[in-house]
């Protein structure tokens, strides 16, 4: 059975030790982190630092152990004007506390060029700790479609220097099956996996990509297709925050329930296996 995970902004800032209970409960294997809360605006969650609660690394330990459910994502790593890479080294550390084994970045720096070598500077940091380096391609980012992110990984010339393949990004960027299909399978090390209509709904893509993607199946991305030729033995992660369904009063069980439950049946389509 395909490995499921959820990702951090499909729970509005849940506190970890309750986000990984959660997935426990919907018989998901994963979940992603970051090292702080984020505000979303949506539930009211209190805040967090696994920066500075060694108490809250502790529990969060523990729950991972006694769940069965692994971090398999790290968060939270943004290239920005004026920041280098080695200014993770510390958030390098605590993730690998975690039992972290694949960090994601993206880059918010304009300056592709410089984007570039600071991802291969975040690659050998994260390889120093026997983790794998993801990056993520998102319009509007710095790497805004596969293109960029295969020119990034040969830049970074590095077999633990990845793609992360977010279905909605991935679309909407302009690319497809065909362009999935036509890569080495070796290249795609995890994929983040919502729905939506191929014409954005609101007038800024992030607030869309942040806030309100769609149950698997429910939408117009041609899952079925994207995941027939997406390699079977990676993460499949639930990227589906439903910001409207949470102001209704709706819980974050039974928002992800349906996408978890729609998620194995696409999957056991594409394998031709049973969900």
């Amino acid at each position: 059975m395909t490995a499921i995970g959820i990702e951090m902004i499909s729970v509005f800032g849940l506190p970890p030790v309750d986000f990984v209970e959660l997935a426990a409960e919907l018989g998901c294997q994963h979940v992603s982190t970051g090292l702080a809360s984020f505000d979303f605006g949506v539930e009211a969650h209190p805040p967090y630092s696994l920066r500075e609660d060694a108490g809250l690394r502790r529990n969060l330990i523990a729950a991972l152990r006694d769940t069965g459910v692994s971090i398999a994502l790290g968060e939270g790593l943004t290239i920005r004007p004026g920041r280098s890479a080695v200014d993770f080294a510390a958030d390098l550390d605590l993730f690998r506390e975690l039992g972290v084994t694949r960090v994601n970045t993206v880059s918010m720096d304009p300056d592709r060029a410089r984007s570039f070598d600071e991802f291969a500077q975040l690659a050998e940091l994260a390889a120093q700790r026997g983790m794998v380096t993801t990056v993520e391609l998102a319009p509007g980012l710095t790497v805004p479609d596969l293109a960029t992110a295969l020119a990034a990984v040969d830049h970074v010339g590095r077999p633990d220097f990845r793609l992360l393949i977010d279905t909605m990004h991935l679309v909407r960027s302009g690319s497809g099956p065909d362009d999935l299909a036509a890569l080495d399978p070796d290249l795609i090390d995890y994929v983040q996996i919502s729905d939506a209509p191929r014409a954005p709904r609101f007038a800024s893509y992030q607030e869309e990509a942040m806030f309100e993607r769609m149950v698997p199946g429910e939408g117009e991305l041609d899952l079925a297709a994207l995941l027939a030729v997406l390699p079977p033995d990676r993460v499949y992660a639930l990227e589906i925050p439903q910001r409207a369904a949470a102001l209704a009063g709706q819980p974050a069980r039974e928002r992800l329930a349906r996408c978890v439950a729609a998620t194995r049946q696409l999957l056991a389509a594409a394998r031709g296996t049973t969900a």
